[in-house]
This record gives C-alpha cells, sequence and structure tokens, in this order.
C-alpha cells in the first residue's frame, strides 16, 4: 500500500504547495476587508469585538470543516442544518431529563455520526447522488426535530454545559479553541495520514483510486461521518450559548458552510480543498456579518454577499483550472 500512497501522491505533486499560496490570498483578503471595516467604523477593531467575531465564526467553521472534506472527496452535504437541529434537541432532551452532561453531549455527538452513516451508505453502496442524498436528509432530518419536539424550543438546558461552553482558555473562548484543536486534527489526517490521500484520491479521480486499492466506500462513509459529528458539535456550541434547543435551528448554515469551503479553496469538483483555508473562509463570513452590522445594514444584504462570494470562488477556481 506504501506504493500505492507514494503514487497518489504523485498524482498530486502540488497540492501543499498551492493550498499555501491560496491560504496566504485568503488571508490577504481578511485582512483588507477587516481593514475597511475598521476604517468604517470605530468599534469594530476592538478586542471585544474581535472576540465575538470570532465566536461567532466558531459555529459555521465547524461545519464548514467537515464539509470541506467532504467537497474534497467529490460529494457535497447539504443536511448539516438539519443534523444540527436534530442533534440538538436530542441532546438538550437528554440533559433536561437528568442524563449527565458527558453522556448527553456524547449521544448528540452520536446522532451526528448515525446520520452521517445513513447518507454514506446511501451514497457508497447503493450508488446514489451525494446531492440527492443529502437534499432528503436536509428534510428527513428537519422533520425529525420537529416532530420529536412538537415544533417546540427545548429550554433548561444545564447551567454547567451552558458555563463550560461560554468559558474561556488563555482569554479565548473555548468554542474558538476547540475549532482550533478540530483544524489542526483535520490538518493532520489530510497531510500526514493515508485517510488524507485517499479523500484527496477519490475527488481528483475516483476511478483511479478504485484501481489503485483506495478503499473509496469506506472512505465516503468516513468523510459525511465526520461531517455529521461536527454538525452535531457546532449545534451543542449554539445551544450552549442560548441555553435552548430549537428544532429549526441551523437554517441556511449548509450555505454558509460551502461559502466558507469555497473562499477557503475547495473546488465543488472534488479533489482540491484547505482546512486552513476554510477556517479563514469562515472568519471571512463572519467578519463580513459583523461589519455589516455594526453598519446598520440589514441582514438579506449579508445573504447577498454570500452568494455572491460563492459564485465568484468557483469563478476563482474555475480559472485557476484552466478550463
Amino acid at each position: 500500500m506504501k506504493t500505492t500512497e507514494n503514487t497518489l501522491i504523485k498524482q498530486h505533486p502540488s497540492i501543499v504547495f498551492k493550498f499555501n499560496l491560496r491560504n496566504a490570498g485568503t488571508l490577504i483578503g481578511l485582512l483588507i476587508i477587516a481593514g475597511t471595516f475598521s476604517f468604517l467604523t470605530p468599534n469594530f477593531l476592538t478586542i471585544p469585538n474581535i472576540l465575538i467575531i470570532l465566536q461567532q465564526s466558531s459555529i459555521n467553521a465547524a461545519i464548514a470543516l467537515g464539509m470541506t472534506l467532504v467537497i474534497i472527496s467529490g460529494g457535497i452535504d447539504l443536511s448539516v442544518g438539519s443534523v444540527a437541529a436534530i442533534s440538538a434537541i436530542i441532546g438538550a432532551t437528554l440533559m433536561t431529563a437528568g442524563v449527565p452532561v458527558p453522556l448527553a453531549v456524547i449521544g448528540a455527538l452520536l446522532i451526528g455520526a448515525l446520520s452521517g452513516v445513513f447518507s454514506g451508505v446511501l451514497i457508497a453502496y447503493a450508488g446514489l447522488q451525494p446531492f440527492i442524498v443529502t437534499l432528503g436528509g436536509l428534510s428527513l432530518f428537519r422533520a425529525a426535530s420537529l416532530i420529536y419536539s412538537d415544533g417546540n424550543p427545548i429550554f433548561g438546558i444545564p447551567i454547567e454545559f451552558r458555563d463550560f461552553m461560554n468559558g474561556q482558555v488563555f482569554s479565548l473562548p473555548l468554542p474558538v479553541v476547540l475549532v482550533l484543536l478540530i483544524t489542526l486534527l483535520l490538518w493532520i489526517i489530510m497531510n500526514k495520514t493515508p485517510l488524507g490521500e485517499y479523500i484527496l484520491a477519490i475527488g481528483g479521480n475516483e476511478e483511479a483510486a478504485r484501481i489503485a486499492g483506495v478503499p473509496v466506500k469506506r472512505t465516503k462513509i468516513t468523510v459525511y461521518v465526520i461531517s455529521g459529528i461536527l454538525a452535531s458539535f457546532a449545534a451543542l456550541i449554539l445551544v450552549g450559548r442560548l441555553g435552548a434547543a430549537d428544532p429549526t435551528m441551523g437554517n441556511l448554515w449548509e450555505l454558509n458552510a460551502i461559502a466558507a469551503a469555497a473562499i477557503g479553496g475547495a473546488s465543488l469538483m472534488g479533489g482540491k480543498g484547505s482546512v486552513i483555508g476554510t477556517l479563514i473562509g469562515a472568519v471571512i463570513l463572519g467578519t463580513l456579518s459583523n461589519g455589516l452590522t455594526l453598519l446598520n445594514i440589514q441582514a438579506f444584504y449579508q445573504l447577498l454577499a454570500t452568494g455572491l462570494i460563492i459564485i465568484i470562488a468557483m469563478l476563482i477556481d474555475r480559472a485557476t483550472r484552466g478550463k
């Protein structure tokens, strides 16, 4: 298998360098946006506001990191917002029923993992298109959260969980630190392990990867499981912040996640992406949202900006591919 792995690396000889170059460009874009808002409003470039941006970006970053692995593998996951909702509802139900918080958290994450298995098996073994499967999952998991909760939010989240999720580490909000650790873990997976090479190979040329001995089906299921777990994790961040779980939470989270991944250099054609770039992309979206809010610009313009960013990112990707 070592020979196979070397072959896969040779198929992508400039991946690391391209990612570094793209990440640098994305970071420069973030600095330009931040500089513009700091000029337009004096309240933007302050420590409290920067911490708010990072904390708000942590939810989208968590989902987008999982989405990035799915996109690199040549797939898409439109169900992440609905998975977040049902995970939040189940986790909150367990907590309010007196289940110990760690077990309730594991239960919520398990829901995300099972949702990933559901989508991954249908895609890998039934041969269904990722778009169709996860679009169905979007409706299925959303309906499940609404039916289970009777459409009502769940309150009474234990104070220890809320205090934990709103805690700080070295003056940084805990969710931000956790997302940074997740980013580091996924970077190691993508750059230092066979799984990362498999994901890139499948996205680049699935048939060639299969012939080379890559476990295509198992790898596909794995990326959807990771995506589901991270969607559940993002939901837990919001539950801890709000002190409640709402069955309608997660609306359009898939759009923001795709946008962050696209900004960070992920190609919806598969075979290319960067978890570091996605993290920066999520912060860019959080910065845009925060800056526009400080300027009293209505929310639907923020949605317009997100849509335009996705289109521009895809045009850039098409141009860099020479197509």
